[in-house]
């Protein structure tokens, strides 16, 4: 047997992973979910590919998804009928690893999350191993997990009350300060300067005069600290997430409708990457930000407790920071080439493929030079949102959010997992098919992606 052979797990020689498909001969899909200016980070510095690859669109191209409502991913009536892996375990049975439960079991595990819930203080451990495999809908389980997992929750229920009354208020204080035309602002301080002088000057009350006009209050004030220039400096990024936000979910009603509940969505995510764009100037907003924050809002706000789902926007925010704060380094384009950037982060994915299975790592970047950074980028930075059905993203999320150490070292075992499911069509595809594969990726069930996900932690690399 040749060394290659010997790099290839066992597991992975089994018959679930039968079924190869016909490579297809039409040309890859030219869509990408980011536009020209965020690929350029990834295409740029990579070598020219052996094949032409058509030019991503200067639009965001969103993916079809199902036009079906959101359903229980848990709920096993609930599976996928267009189940296009390579493995058949579907069709021999079964799905391994217990992602995919009936109803019997997914009320078990409910049951086993709420009595979680309702201790005193929150065994996180033991929440993690629950959440990991899958949090049943209903009851608003989902959203008091994932603010528990995300830390914007305490421990101690105790605490809850406060600590949520004070992140609202907080919330609702940063809007005020940082989402105020400049008008406004000036506007206030002449008012201030107005009751300051106590109408001392009759002729001109209510007016500050001109010795009271600081340059920074000027509208033509190019000065760093001048709020005009501030704001008209933030007007670009603000048109970009207006672009952006418009352009979220146009599947789903939630998010896109004519109707004002869709627009008052609309106008929250706006709210919110505004504000955090303000607050994180280091980072700002970076094109896709819109997506990661899609899915907490819409669990927010679908909450059945009437005060949690009218403060799903402040809520939100914050769970929103604490998520990208362990991504940050992947958003900042400065730190694109260095250690802790986005290719570093790609190629960390691409020596996992190499440990688990070194023949489909050669069969793509060696043989068939499919660039990891082509594909990978969208699914790392956007966190699987794109690649999925909306609702089986919850079910990878769950996942990601239980991990203790972090939710990247999980993103990048599913997404290996990925690579490995469809490993027979990869093997049989050249670049063209691959790469067209991999950037519209195939209906899957997830329940066995997690469970592959999860194998690639507990099994040692060849």
């Amino acid at each position: 047997m040749s060394n290659k052979a010997n790099k290839v797990p066992d597991w992975l020689n089994s018959s679930i992973w039968s079924s190869p498909a016909t490579p297809a001969t039409s040309p890859p899909s030219s869509s990408h979910p980011l536009s020209d200016d965020v690929t350029d980070r990834v295409i740029k510095s990579s070598k020219p590919a052996p094949q032409p690859v058509t030019e991503p669109p200067k639009t965001v191209a969103i993916r079809k998804k199902e036009a079906a409502a959101l359903r229980d991913p848990l709920n096993s009536s609930g599976r996928n009928s267009n189940y296009n892996s390579d493995d058949e375990e579907e069709r021999e049975g079964g799905t391994k690893g217990g992602f995919i439960m009936g109803a019997a079991e997914a009320s078990s595990r409910k049951s086993q999350i709420l009595q979680e819930l309702s201790r005193k203080v929150i065994n996180m451990g033991e929440l993690r191993r629950l959440a990991s495999q899958g949090i049943p809908d209903g009851g608003g389980l989902r959203a008091t997990v994932w603010k528990l997992l995300l830390g914007y929750l305490p421990r101690d229920r105790s605490l809850w009350s406060t600590e949520l009354s004070k992140k609202r208020s907080q919330y609702k204080n940063f809007k005020d300060d940082l989402l105020m035309n400049p008008s406004e602002i000036t506007r206030r301080l002449e008012k201030s300067v107005s009751i300051e002088d106590n109408g001392s000057n009759d002729n001109g009350k209510g007016y500050m005069s001109r010795s009271g006009i600081t340059q920074d209050e000027h509208p033509l004030s190019m000065g760093k600290t001048s709020v005009w220039n501030q704001f008209f400096q933030d007007t670009e990024i603000i048109e970009q997430i207006d672009r952006d936000v418009k352009r979220t979910h146009p599947d789903l009603n939630f998010f896109s409708s004519d109707t004002p509940f869709a627009k008052s969505n609309q106008d929250t995510l706006k709210s919110i990457l505004i504000v955090f764009a303000k607050l994180n100037p280091g980072v700002r907003y970076v094109q896709g930000m819109n997506e990661v924050l899609a899915p907490l809002f819409y669990i927010f706000r679908n909450d059945p407790n009437e005060e949690n789902a009218a403060s799903a926007e402040a809520d939100a925010f914050f769970c929103f920071v604490e998520l990208i704060s362990g991504f940050r380094d992947n958003f900042c384009q400065q730190l694109d080439n260095s250690v802790v950037g986005i290719r570093a982060t790609i190629s960390r994915l691409s020596r996992l493929l190499k440990e688990h299975d070194e023949e489909l790592w050669r069969h793509l970047e060696v043989t068939t030079k499919v660039n990891p950074q082509f594909y990978a980028f969208r699914w790392i930075t956007l966190l699987l949102t794109q690649e999925f059905n909306f609702a089986d993203s919850f079910l990878i999320w769950d996942t990601l959010l239980s991990d203790p150490e972090g939710p990247q070292e999980t993103l990048l075992r599913v997404c290996c997992a990925m690579l490995i499911i469809v490993r027979k069509r990869l093997l049989a595809g050249d670049f063209t098919y691959n790469l067209k594969l991999l950037q519209n990726y195939p209906s899957t069930n997830i329940g066995h992606l997690l469970y592959v996900a999860n194998k690639l932690r507990t099994q040692p690399a060849r």
